[in-house]
C-alpha cells in the first residue's frame, strides 16, 4: 500500500473509531443520568461482575432502574411536597423537644427510604429530620439525575422550606451525590446552615467517572472524558466544572467529613483535597473497613459517636 492510500485508510479508520466511541459514550452518559422505570434489576458494581458481563456493560451501558421507596417511616411523619426545579417529595419526622432539624439527602440511585436508618440515628440524638427524594427518585418528579449539579437547587428549596417554618437550627446531611449537591448549593447560595455532615463526596465529576473504569480494570482514557462531555451536553451543563473539591473553598460553616478507607469510587486523595479546601471549622473521620457504602452497617456506634461529638462542639 502506498503512502497516500495508507494515509486515507488511517484517517477513515480514525474517524470511524471516533464516531463509534462517541456513540457509545453518548449512550452510556444518557443511561447513567436517566433512570429507566421499565428496568427492575440494576447492573451490579463493576468489581462484582465477570468478564463477559463487563463487555456487555461497556458496549450497552448499565441497567439503571428508577429508585422506588419500598418502606416508610415507623414513626409518625408528614409527607411534604416541595416545588423546586422539579416537584419533590419529602418526609418530615419530628421529635419533641427538638434541638433542630437535619435535612437528609440520598446518594446516586438512592431514595429517601434508604436513609431512614440515618434519620433514626439523628432522631435518637434529639434532632427532627426532613428526608428528601431528589428529582428522578422515589416520589419526586422525572427520571433524570445530574449527580448533584441541578440537585443543588433542590437542596436550597428544602433548606428554604425548613427556614420558612421558623426552624433556626438546620443541619444538612448528604451521602455521595447528596453530599456533592449540598456542597454545590453552599457555593451557589451561601445558605446559613448551622453545619454540614458529608459522607464520601467525590472530588470531581471526571474522577468519579474514571473510578468506574478503574473498578472494571479497563483504561479510562479517552472514554471517561467522552462520558463527562456527553453527560454535560445531554443534560445542558458543563460536567467538567462539577467539582466538589472546588466548591469546598466556598464553605465556611462547620463540616464533618466522613470517608470509608476501602472506597474504590472516591479516593483518599479526593477526600483530603476537599478537607483542605474547607474554610470553616472542620473534622475528618474515617472508617477503615468501609467502602462506598452505608457506614452504619459496620460502624453504627462509631458513626453515632462522631456525629454526636461534632454536633455538641459546633452546633448551638
Amino acid at each position: 500500500m502506498d503512502r497516500k492510500k495508507f494515509t486515507k485508510y488511517f484517517i477513515r479508520t480514525f474517524i470511524l473509531l471516533a464516531l463509534v466511541a462517541n456513540c457509545v459514550a453518548a449512550l452510556h452518559a444518557y443511561k447513567f443520568t436517566h433512570y429507566d422505570p421499565s428496568v427492575s434489576v440494576k447492573t451490579k458494581n463493576p468489581d462484582k461482575i465477570g468478564f463477559t458481563e463487563k463487555l456487555k456493560v461497556l458496549a450497552f451501558g448499565v441497567n439503571n432502574p428508577r429508585p422506588v421507596n419500598k418502606t416508610a417511616p415507623q414513626r409518625s411523619f408528614e409527607t411534604i411536597s416541595l416545588q423546586s426545579n422539579k416537584r419533590l417529595e419529602a418526609w418530615l419526622i419530628k421529635t419533641i423537644p427538638s434541638k433542630g432539624t437535619v435535612i437528609i439527602f440520598h446518594g446516586y440511585s438512592g431514595q429517601k427510604a434508604s436513609m431512614l436508618d440515618k434519620a433514626e440515628a439523628f432522631l435518637s440524638l434529639g434532632y427532627s429530620t426532613l428526608l428528601v427524594d431528589f428529582m428522578g427518585s422515589g416520589g419526586s418528579e422525572g427520571n433524570q439525575t445530574t449527580i448533584g449539579f441541578y440537585e443543588a437547587q433542590e437542596v436550597k428549596s428544602a433548606f428554604d422550606y425548613m427556614k420558612n417554618t421558623g426552624e433556626k437550627n438546620i443541619i444538612l446531611f448528604g451521602t455521595s451525590m447528596g453530599a456533592a449537591a449540598i456542597m454545590k448549593a453552599q457555593k451557589d447560595y451561601a445558605m446559613p446552615a448551622s453545619a454540614l455532615i458529608l459522607e464520601c463526596p467525590f472530588g470531581t465529576m471526571l474522577e468519579t467517572v474514571q473510578a468506574r473504569f478503574k473498578a472494571m480494570k479497563v483504561p479510562a482514557f479517552p472514554m471517561a472524558q467522552l462520558l463527562v462531555l456527553w453527560g454535560g451536553l445531554e443534560n445542558k451543563f458543563n460536567a467538567f466544572s462539577h467539582n466538589p473539591a472546588e466548591y469546598a473553598a466556598y464553605i465556611h460553616c462547620p463540616v464533618l467529613l466522613l470517608y470509608g478507607e476501602k472506597d474504590i469510587d472516591v479516593s483518599l486523595k479526593e477526600t483530603n483535597e476537599i478537607f483542605e479546601n474547607l474554610k470553616g471549622k472542620r473534622e475528618l473521620q474515617t472508617f477503615p473497613l468501609s467502602g462506598h457504602e452505608n457506614y452504619l452497617t459496620r460502624y453504627k456506634e462509631k458513626w453515632t459517636e462522631n456525629v454526636l461529638e461534632f454536633l455538641r462542639r459546633y452546633v448551638p
